[in-house]
């Protein structure tokens, strides 16, 4: 299945009422004060009728989103990777508690009637498409803070941003946000700080064929010294946010 180039974009209106939706989480609410959904669903264009993948989804929160805009005649796929054996048949957690997997909480999401174009999807990083969607079939992959995290799993990155770059219509968009890392320290303080080198990032994916379209400046701070995971004084993040495409 091949994608097709979805119509006009939503309009800020459409974007804020979006965000403004009654059915949205508290916890989702809160997470807006950090994460500007409206200046980063704008930054991304999202379209009605859009085929969405939403790499390591986690809970769902940029997932939701993506499939509220892109509405009932689009798609909003949310891939996580397969979760250990022990989690899969029910385990608990340290404290005794049943552990909650990403799809769990996707499916979760998907039974708000605005949502319920969300598919959860549990595949490796390396190749997250669902196989209908593999040669063309999607317009759009986000991949929301988790960037830094995949450098300090056993991941191929070369071969996760191939697969997307496949799985890309032509002129489709690879949307990556990350916590912005000092120069020259790559991916080394990804597991400590939690923050990757923007350039280093950027080198890994322009690899795969994707040329740089556009930077969101709407999560920077040039104040952080980014030394640390948290900023001291207390500030916020200075983020990063790159639109790829691929030609």
């Amino acid at each position: 299945m091949r994608a097709s180039s979805p119509a006009t974009p939503l309009t800020r209106d459409q974007i804020d009422a979006i965000v403004a939706a009654p059915d949205r989480s508290n916890d989702d609410r809160r997470n807006d004060r950090r994460r500007k959904p409206a200046e980063m669903l704008a930054f991304i264009g999202v379209r009605p009728g859009m085929a969405a993948l939403d790499l390591s989804a986690g809970g769902g929160y940029t997932t939701e989103l993506i499939a509220r805009a892109v509405g009932p005649s689009g798609i909003a796929f949310g891939q996580s990777r397969p979760p250990a054996p022990s989690t899969r048949s029910g385990g608990a957690d340290s404290s005794g508690a049943p552990q909650r997997t990403s799809a769990m909480a996707l499916a979760e999401r998907a039974r708000k009637p605005a949502a319920a174009n969300i598919v959860a999807i549990e595949r490796p990083l390396e190749d997250p498409v669902p196989p209908e969607r593999v040669n063309g079939g999607l317009d759009l992959v986000t991949l929301m803070f988790n960037y830094h995290d995949i450098t300090y799993l056993p991941v191929d990155r070369a071969r996760m941003n191939a697969a997307v770059f496949r799985a890309l219509r032509s002129g489709g968009a690879y949307v990556v946000a990350d916590h912005a890392g000092r120069p020259g320290t790559g991916a080394s303080e990804a597991s400590t700080l939690h923050r990757i080198e923007e350039s280093f990032l950027r080198r890994e994916v322009e690899a795969a064929g994707f040329r740089l379209a556009a930077e969101g400046m709407f999560l920077r701070n040039p104040a952080d010294p980014r030394d640390r995971e948290e900023p001291e004084p207390a500030m916020p993040k200075d983020e990063f946010v790159l639109r790829f495409v691929k030609p």
